[in-house]
């Protein structure tokens, strides 16, 4: 008696441990395990742990809830401004009714990733070229806003929504690369004009003040001489300028004025000094002059005759018959 009690006991021990191995589910800490008895779900969802169900009878699923990375496809589209761009993007979801993303729909992530491939389509039809390339928040938040009121019904929570590339056709990149070289030539082009503007205002002034110390020009070619000759294989050709030839010019009748002023005041006092010296000079001068001797005799004698063979060429002189009329009158 005793021995069948046993034999019976140890049956029931051992049928408890099998209904008891078949019946006990883990559910781990990142999951939900959603009960379907006879088909039908049970409300509980049951707990991370360990959890009963009744076998043969129960079937238990087990959801999880971690954050799920899913990364889209490139999607191939026409934006607004008529440019074929190659798009793809990633979607963080997460579930957050186990229930509802078993019951409500029979994939839950292949739904996300159609959904998250044709949102993506659409905003590329909808935005233009710039927006795709530098405005990715503002396109980031309407995909996650088309994405997020479906997955609410499907118990999926969109966490984010992110466009990892955009792919450009080969001829929009050069025209693109063309497009801002010109824009950076046009911008050094203004940077160059507004220098150019600066210097030469700075020319200007420096100019007014050469021309107001000529002295200065001449220095500032003798630094840019300087300048050039510490290179030891260059060739210096040194150019004369104009303003040079002014200068030396200028110097030059500054310096025959001030010869002429000094002639002029000069003159005065030299002659002054002058008189008395020659005052002294005039006896001494008189004293050396030798007197001159008397006419010979044969001088006189050849004097007279010349003068009677002119008269006798000549005729006889006119005061005779001037003499004889006044008398007849």
């Amino acid at each position: 008696m005793i021995q069948e009690l046993l034999t019976a006991a140890a049956a029931a021990g051992a049928v408890i441990v099998v209904y008891a191995g078949a019946a006990a589910r883990v559910v781990k800490q990142y999951e939900r395990g959603v009960v379907f008895r006879f088909g039908k779900l049970v409300a509980e969802v049951r707990q991370p742990g360990i959890t009963m169900i009744v076998p043969g009878v129960d079937r238990l699923h087990k959801v999880n809830m971690q954050i799920v990375t899913m990364p889209v496809p490139a999607q191939e589209g026409i934006t607004r401004d008529n440019v074929t761009v190659r798009v793809d993007a990633v979607v963080y979801f997460k579930v957050v009714d186990a229930a509802e993303a078993l019951v409500r729909v029979e994939d839950y992530k292949f739904a996300v990733s159609q959904m998250a491939q044709t949102s993506l389509r659409s905003i590329i039809g909808k935005s233009d070229l710039d927006d795709l390339l530098s405005n990715r928040e503002k396109l980031n938040q309407g995909l996650e806003l088309m994405l997020d009121s479906p997955a609410i019904g499907w118990g999926v929570q969109i966490d984010r929504v992110e466009i990892k590339d955009v792919s450009l056709p080969e001829t929009m990149k050069r025209s693109m690369a063309r497009q801002a070289e010109a824009d950076r030539e046009r911008r050094a082009r203004l940077i160059n004009a507004d220098a150019e503007l600066q210097a030469s205002k700075k020319l200007a002034e420096a100019a007014r003040q050469m021309a107001d110390t000529p002295s200065a020009l001449q220095l500032r070619l003798l630094q840019t001489v300087m300048a050039v000759a510490a290179e030891k294989n260059s060739t210096l050709v040194l150019p004369i300028p104009v303003e040079l030839l002014r200068f030396l010019e200028r110097g030059a009748s500054e310096t025959a004025q001030a010869q002429a002023q000094a002639r002029t005041q000069a003159e005065p006092q030299a002659e002054a000094r002058a008189e008395p010296q020659a005052e002294a000079q005039a006896p001494a001068k008189q004293a050396e002059i030798p007197a001159s001797p008397p006419p010979s005799a044969a001088y006189l004698a050849g004097r007279a005759d010349a003068a009677r063979a002119i008269a006798d060429l000549t005729g006889p002189s006119v005061e005779p018959a001037a003499k004889e009329g006044e008398e007849r009158s």
